[in-house]
């Protein structure tokens, strides 16, 4: 199974471990996004995406305007989609995806959706983060033969740290 799910409850630290197993296998090429909260008077405001060159953009705000929206945040799906045609995730030296995440404000466009299940299908690794509850898109992509799921708990980030880095480094050098 080439696909990785990491999962848990929101601010467990799906996105650190991400950025940390980036920095273990950054000569594997990888390509994809984070995604981190964006904090104004201790109150979290919004959403930043950053592909892995460090270019960002805000996805979602509360003072953002858009049709689209999950909860009290407005999101940027235009801008969501020419970022991630921007991030050329179609590229050849690419070894392995790494996706922070796939969650209710991604999954609010149609391309990101798309996408997603395109490289799911295709043949290079993708480590991706999904929260733990989700309907739609996100229950489906849990559901799939070819995803391995791993649970992040307050308590577990360097076990899952350790069993990732050599799950992962399987994959690539398989």
């Amino acid at each position: 199974m080439k696909n990785i799910l990491i999962t848990g409850q929101p601010g467990v630290g799906k996105t650190e471990l991400t950025r940390k197993l980036f920095l273990v296998f950054k000569e594997f090429n990888p390509a994809g996004f984070f995604t981190s909260e964006i904090m104004e008077n201790g109150e979290r405001t919004g959403y930043e995406i950053e592909n892995l060159n460090g270019d960002s953009r805000v996805l979602a705000h509360i003072n953002m305007k858009s049709k689209y929206s999950v909860g009290k945040f407005k999101v940027d799906i235009k801008g969501f989609e020419d970022f991630l045609q921007n991030m050329m995730l179609k590229e050849k030296k690419t070894g392995f995806y790494i996706l922070d995440g796939i969650g209710k404000m991604e999954c609010e466009s149609k391309k990101f959706s798309k996408l997603i299940v395109e490289l799911l299908d295709a043949d290079k690794p993708v480590v991706a983060t999904i929260p733990e509850k989700g309907t739609g898109l996100i229950s489906e992509i849990k559901k799939r033969d070819d995803v391995r799921l791993f649970e992040l708990t307050p308590g577990n980030q360097d076990l899952k740290l350790k069993e990732l880095t050599l799950v992962i480094r399987d994959l690539l050098l398989e």
